[in-house]
């Protein structure tokens, strides 16, 4: 039986994993790197490969950020979309691997929802080998609201290869309940461990691939600490 744990309860561990001096940008650039890596071992070689990387304002999106870095060292022809502008980008480390991607202008291009030509450049996307969807993580609440659910509908329109960043956006990672609207992803990279909505709802999450982030053993056996906010 595959080992799972809670969002709440893995959100402690990355908390003490923090506290052991493990870092918010180490456990991303671990996910990140984790999802460009079983991409290779999926299709063997990347060079040349057409990914498109959809991604949101939150640690989701950074985790897709630094798959998109990864894949385009592996020779893929990436676009990343971002749901916002990069002036919304939510948390320090997204932030940083976002600037890391504005220095890739040769092997990256970067698309971001005010800019024009963003809804046809994702429509042609959706014809590309890979699409990653990156959007929205383990911490979804509520129903879905645009521009969410009109780019879910197009990924699941697509004919590309879908892989979901840790959730499939749109799944409710707990209860395995849909939010109005989720990818139904063809392959889903979860981080540590698997989630028990994701071990309900085989039909959204494909093949599960389990990412090791590099987390201490030692941050499962002991409570995180509160924060002071």
């Amino acid at each position: 039986m595959t080992e799972w744990v809670s969002p709440e309860r893995m959100r402690e561990i990355e908390a003490r994993a923090e506290q052991m001096g493990v870092s918010r940008l180490l456990l991303m650039e671990c996910a990140g790197k984790g999802v460009s890596d079983f991409l290779k071992r999926r299709f063997g070689n990347l060079r040349g490969m057409r990914v498109a990387a959809v991604c949101g304002l939150g640690n989701n999106g950074g985790d897709g950020f630094v798959a998109a870095r990864h894949l385009a060292g592996y020779g893929a022809k990436v676009r990343v979309f971002l749901l916002g502008r990069s002036d919304e980008i939510r948390t320090p480390e997204a932030r940083r691997n976002w600037e890391v991607l504005e220095r890739m202008p040769e092997s990256v291009e970067l698309v971001q929802l005010p800019d024009t030509g963003f809804w046809e450049k994702l429509e042609e996307s959706l014809g590309w080998d890979i699409l990653v969807d990156a959007i929205l993580g383990t911490g979804i609440k509520g129903e879905l609201r645009e521009p969410f659910s009109t780019v879910i509908r197009k990924i699941n329109s697509s004919r590309a290869f879908r892989l979901a960043v840790d959730v499939p956006s749109g799944l409710d990672p707990a209860s395995g309940e849909v939010c109005g609207l989720a990818v139904a992803a063809d392959a889903t990279g979860t981080m540590h461990r698997a989630k028990p909505g994701l071990l309900a709802r085989p039909d959204l999450v494909g093949e599960l691939e389990v990412v090791n982030i590099g987390i201490p053993p030692e941050a499962e056996k002991f409570p995180a600490p509160r924060s002071e906010k």
